[in-house]
């Protein structure tokens, strides 16, 4: 049995089977993790969607910023905006819509198992991996519960940016949402160590003064676990013996990535021509 870990799909379904095929992944004995961001932007969303869903137990994904965009689009009653470059109206249009997006509703904001913390963007330097997994249970409860059209209704927003044991409500939910599926850099906070910086989306060399990327930030409380993350096609893949960062830009002609976490080996293909776009974002 073998366990791959996938970077950032984003309907990208023909990139996805070309690399399953080239890891020979087997559905009745391998398993797949998923770094979350299954849909949107890539010509074919409706099929990973059903795929992944198809799979079980067999693949775990965590959401990512996408996933709950269109769980907020999809709720129709507005409060997140339409992006002229979306691709998510044939999910919306499925006969099978409400199935599957009851199932993506369901799925975890983070995975831990053994030494590996799977997250689609980061945790808060603040944050063990048992912390955590402990906030993100918070979300879960919220998401997946029979008033989660209030929780996504008040889910959109930036602030606050930075990480405080006293926060309450919907406040400390969108930053624990905001940490785990769209961090990148942090800068410091005068009064609570570190916050978010979400405007900065280029890659380490071109990061603006006084912005450190997360995972890099001195004192960090979760850098005794293996985090598996996506979500910074500008970062790249980028592999350090604590980190598998796996979006290596499928969406913007790069490749779509996995790793086989029992030995680390690596297998990518290159994104097909129908899947690529032409800026990220």
């Amino acid at each position: 049995m073998a366990t791959y870990a996938v970077g950032d799909i984003q309907g990208c379904f023909d990139s996805l089977c070309r690399l399953l095929a080239r890891c020979a992944f087997d559905p009745e004995k391998d398993r797949l993790w998923l770094v979350g961001d299954l849909v949107n932007r890539g010509p074919d969303s409706l099929a990973v969607l059903r795929y992944v869903q198809s799979l079980g137990a067999t693949a775990i994904t965590v959401l990512g910023n996408h996933d709950l965009y269109l769980l907020m689009i999809a709720d129709e009653t507005g409060h997140a905006r339409r992006n002229r470059s979306d691709t998510l109206q044939a999910v919306l249009d499925a006969p099978d819509r409400a199935a599957l997006l009851d199932w993506l509703r369901q799925r975890p904001l983070c995975h831990v198992e053994g030494e590996y913390c799977l997250v689609h963007a980061g945790l808060m330097p603040q944050w063990r991996v048992k912390k955590a997994r402990e906030l993100a249970a918070e979300v879960e409860a919220s998401l997946q519960g029979a008033r989660y059209r209030d929780f996504l209704a008040n889910l959109w927003g930036s602030k606050p940016a930075y990480w405080s044991g006293k926060l309450r409500g919907m406040e400390r939910l969108r930053v624990i949402v905001n940490a785990m599926t769209r961090m990148r850099f942090c800068r410091a906070h005068e009064k609570n160590g570190w916050e978010m910086e979400f405007s900065a989306k280029g890659g380490l060399d071109c990061a603006p003064p006084g912005l450190l990327p997360w995972f890099n930030l001195p004192g960090r409380k979760s850098a005794g676990h293996v985090l598996i993350t996506g979500h910074w096609s500008a970062l790249g893949l980028y592999r350090l013996p604590n980190l598998l960062a796996l979006d290596s830009g499928c969406l913007w002609g790069g490749q779509l990535s996995a790793v086989r976490l029992e030995d680390r080996a690596l297998f990518q293909v290159e994104s097909s021509p129908e899947e690529r776009r032409a800026t990220a974002d």
